[in-house]
């Protein structure tokens, strides 16, 4: 039986960083938040970033000794419990995600359901049993693992996972098989291999992380290739149970010569999908963009003028860091008019991939600025030059930087090795704040021998490419200004 309706002055749909959104702004408004999952507060806390690196992190640790060794100390790593690992993650995450829920159902302003939405009409959503309208109506259902597109027996179901699951098993495969090549699949082959799991990464392009600086994705594939298998120009096409009561992957390269692999169990890392299609958006009369995206404007509104979206399903980055500018772009626009509305600054947006080895990114790529035909100037600084690399030892890390020469200003960014995702930071922050690369290089001391001098070497490698004279008049503007 349908329940009263119920009206609010905002309804948000989706529990992770649509929970964040409600603040003290929200106080003397009636609230109706929506949750579908069984687990409240989303992907990032329950089945995203922070477990994820909290198994990166003792990865790092389990993959220690190989480095230790050619600096002289033997370390042994005797085991990876992963029993203990998981329990220490889970026991702190899940009692936050039963707490949040605690405290958001017992809000004297906000009324949580714990169903599933749709739209009847542009104010009025269907939730589970209960039929509610709101004033304003904000989207925020996130986005979930893709899955394998080939049929999974019905014996083999538990034993193939994504990463909604995996990071949940009872114990450490033996072998674990990883369909995929993105950053998903980069990041469980480092804690799978590093614990002492022998790991299989099939992908059916040639190129690991696609999305990454071409030279970034090449040195990247040989360093992870040195630990894990890797099988690329490969499709799964087919999944069996083995001969020894394992797993069975069929698998064909682009000639249809068919490959078999055996596994423990299987990682689908394939990709992730927009949480929308339950929606039924075409009764709010919202507008699509391709692969279930909502379409949103700068200020994170759709096509209808009270409702609003944020994060991944209406996102072209399916980021953590994106959803909060996001959400903090909205907690503003909920009640301000429309000529005090703020957008969203998507111009710098950094990602980073936490494998072995780690990588983080800005701005452009090579290969975009050849395609978009914008003249640019390169510099690779590899970390063993510097001093801290040197004493490192280090083999095969680097930072490589993009600037235009006409302003000096940086195009791109792109670090892989050690603390990656913090040596980025700096030049996220000169590109978002209109830094030139000469101000930026010899504008600051850099503390010697720590290890961003590999930044700061990379910088003076791009001046180093510089027209003659062009720096020179640069540095007199500079000072006139």
């Amino acid at each position: 039986m349908m329940g009263a309706m119920q009206h609010f002055d905002v309804a948000v749909i989706g529990s992770g960083t649509g929970n964040s959104l409600i603040d003290e702004r929200f106080l003397d408004k009636q609230v109706a938040l929506i949750e579908r999952d069984e687990t409240f507060g989303g992907t990032c806390l329950n089945r995203g970033c922070i477990p994820t690196k909290m198994f990166v992190l003792p990865a790092d640790y389990a993959a220690s000794p190989a480095e230790a060794r050619r600096l002289g100390v033997d370390l042994r790593l005797e085991r990876a419990d992963w029993p203990a690992i998981r329990d220490r993650i889970f026991g702190r995450i899940d009692p936050i995600s039963r707490g949040g829920y605690e405290w958001r159902a017992s809000s004297s302003n906000v009324t949580v359901f714990t169903a599933e939405a749709s739209f009847v009409d542009p104010h009025t959503l269907q939730v589970g049993d209960d039929r509610i309208s709101a004033d304003q109506i904000v989207i925020a259902t996130g986005s979930r693992p893709r899955t394998l597109d080939v049929d999974v027996p019905e014996e083999l179901r538990d034993a193939v996972h994504t990463s909604d699951s995996i990071m949940r098993m009872d114990s450490l495969p033996e072998r674990l098989l990883i369909v995929g090549g993105g950053y998903i699949a980069a990041e469980f082959a480092h804690v799978f291999s590093a614990l002492g799991t022998e790991v299989t990464v099939i992908n059916r392009s040639d190129v690991l992380l696609r999305g990454e600086d071409h030279e970034v994705s090449a040195a990247f594939a040989e360093l992870l290739g040195t630990k894990v298998r890797l099988r690329l120009n490969q499709e799964v096409t087919g999944l069996e149970r083995g001969p020894a009561d394992d797993i069975q992957v069929v698998a064909h390269d682009r000639n249809k010569v068919e490959y078999l692999y055996f596994a423990d169990a299987v990682l689908v890392a394939t990709g992730r999908v927009r949480n929308s299609e339950t929606l039924n958006l075409a009764a709010a009369g919202v507008e699509m963009k391709s692969g279930g995206q909502i379409r949103v404007d700068a200020t994170q509104r759709t096509t209808v003028p009270h409702i609003w979206a944020m994060g991944d399903v209406s996102s072209d980055h399916l980021l953590k860091h994106v959803a909060n500018a996001e959400m903090r772009t909205l907690q503003h626009n909920l009640f301000a008019s429309d000529d005090e509305l703020r957008s969203t600054d998507h111009r710098y947006v950094p990602h980073a991939v936490f494998s072995d080895p780690q990588i983080a990114s800005v701005g452009a790529t090579e290969q975009q600025l050849r395609t978009w035909g914008t003249p640019y100037v390169v510099a690779r600084q590899r970390y063993a030059d510097v001093a801290y690399g040197w004493a490192m030892e280090d083999q095969g890390h680097f930072v490589k930087l993009l600037a235009d020469p006409r302003n000096w200003r940086l195009l791109g960014a792109h670090v892989m090795g050690p603390q990656a995702s913090s040596l980025i930071q700096p030049l996220i922050q000169a590109m978002s704040f209109g830094l030139a690369v000469p101000d930026m290089a010899r504008g600051q001391y850099w503390i010697h021998p720590a290890l961003p001098e590999v930044v700061e070497n990379a910088l003076l490698g791009l001046l180093a490419a510089h027209v003659p004279g062009q720096l020179e008049d640069l540095k007199t503007a500079n000072d006139d200004h």
